[in-house]
């Protein structure tokens, strides 16, 4: 994957967690949809894995 690639792919994650963000709180105040409020947790934790990761890897190693 080239770093313009990465770039996109980040971006593309970021709003997607943005939006789990945003439909989470809207569910958490019903509380008949504490399954799907755990299911998108979860879907927003990996996201956030997979925006550490690409961060990471976008980021050089410098040795100070």
């Amino acid at each position: 994957m080239t770093e313009d690639e990465m770039r996109k792919r980040l971006e593309i994650l970021r709003v997607e967690h943005r939006d789990l963000d945003a439909a989470i709180g809207a569910l958490e105040e019903n509380p008949s949809d504490q399954l799907r409020v755990a299911r998108l947790k979860k879907r927003k934790l990996l996201l956030k894995d997979q925006i550490m990761l690409i961060e990471d890897a976008l980021i050089p190693d410098i040795i100070a």
